[in-house]
């Protein structure tokens, strides 16, 4: 399996043009190109006829890798009802031909479309040019905005942290408003900014809508026993990162579930934490906040799953799917309004596997232009027995 993802890669990852599928006699005006990032790592992990590695294929290629194999699949399957489109495909750790060489050699400089897995001063870089050429850049993976302002083509399909914290507020406003809620954290840079988001968005008019108390802890959650209320229901907010806060918190809200009715509510990381999935925590259902889910059920899944299970011998990752639902979405709007993509980011005929809201963010109060577009849609989801569901 690992030789024919990289043979297959090779092959692929300089240049793929796209022709009208449906109407042989459509003649383009113009051919829209669109450029796709992700970290391969091709110098480092591979030199050409064997791995750099003696254990094989490199874990930290992976996600990039099962990323651009999702992309390939959407351009191979994309209906176009105008033209064609060039894609091209770059790894952004190349250790030459990587973005700030692209730049300043001016291969990007005919780009209409720029779609990334990208983050940190990658993130950033592609960001400013895409700015500079006034070309949208979607920001596929990444809930990290890099401190970007006063950029408008730049577009976040992941909720910032502050996006989830909202999101949790307004369920809360919805579900909980009568019941006790209890923002859990312990100290921390991470902590302390979760803390500042929820205090800001409860008091939006002055005074807080909703009675939140915070609760601080460093290892020991034996006084959480205090807060639990058998005639009302007590719910308490995650409020950190960390697996050990998540471990620890968890398992102490787990040994009173029974007897005292409780909600846990967990940052938008937790569906990583393995310890979440252990016995010890059986039947404890947590919810979160996230940008993506996935059930794998419908017709496009299908579509991407077919040819990549066919090729590869193996079921595709999470981050083949958003490779494939960022270039299959993204490029039919282009291909569709090329004079006005920005317009149709949130049409419902757009939906994959994901409804996306994207709304301005203005991160300075005195502005007219926004910083940036977020995608503000999110899913609420429950962690339960090893397992992730949608909670309707």
């Amino acid at each position: 399996m690992v030789h024919k993802i990289t043979s297959f890669l090779i092959a692929s990852l300089l240049f793929v043009s796209l022709t009208n599928a449906q109407d042989s006699t459509i003649v383009p005006v113009k051919a829209l190109r669109i450029a796709v990032f992700a970290p391969l790592y091709l110098d480092s992990a591979y030199d050409g006829t064997m791995y750099s590695s003696v254990k094989g294929f490199p874990k930290y290629s992976q996600p990039g890798f099962d990323f651009v194999q999702g992309a390939l699949i959407a351009l191979d399957s994309l209906p176009l009802p105008k033209g064609s489109i060039k894609a091209f495909i770059y790894d952004c750790k190349a250790e030459i031909e990587n973005i700030t060489w692209l730049i300043a050699n001016h291969k990007l400089d005919s780009v209409d479309l720029f779609i990334g897995s990208v983050k940190d001063v990658d993130l950033t870089n592609l960001a400013a040019f895409a700015k500079q050429k006034n070309v949208p850049f979607i920001s596929a993976t990444s809930p990290n905005d890099g401190g970007i302002v006063n950029n408008p083509f730049f577009l976040m399909v992941n909720a910032t942290l502050l996006g989830h914290c909202e999101n949790i507020y307004s369920y809360l406003l919805q579900k909980h408003g009568t019941d006790k809620i209890y923002l859990c954290k312990k100290r921390g840079s991470q902590e302390d900014k979760v803390a500042e988001y929820f205090k800001a968005i409860n008091e939006r008019d002055g005074m807080p809508l909703l009675k939140i108390e915070t609760l601080n802890f460093e290892n020991d959650f034996s006084n959480l026993r205090n807060k639990l209320d058998s005639n009302r229901t007590s719910v308490f907010i995650g409020g950190s990162l960390s697996e050990d806060f998540v471990t620890g918190i968890s398992t102490a809200i787990n040994v009173f579930k029974d007897t005292f009715p409780s909600v846990l509510i967990g940052m938008p990381n937790w569906d990583a934490f393995t310890d979440l999935k252990k016995a010890p925590l059986k039947d404890l259902p947590i919810l979160i906040t996230a940008s993506y889910f996935n059930d794998k059920t419908d017709m496009y899944s299908k579509k991407m799953s077919s040819p990549y299970i066919k090729k590869f011998k193996g079921n595709p990752s999470d981050m083949a799917f958003k490779g494939f639902e960022s270039v299959y979405v993204f490029a039919k709007i282009l291909a569709k309004y090329p004079d006005d993509f920005m317009s149709h980011l949130n049409d419902a005929s757009n939906k994959l596997f994901s409804e996306f809201n994207f709304k301005p963010v203005f991160v300075g109060k005195n502005t007219s232009i926004p910083d940036y577009f977020e995608n503000r849609h999110l899913f609420l989801v429950k962690l339960f027995n090893g397992k992730v569901t949608r909670v309707l």
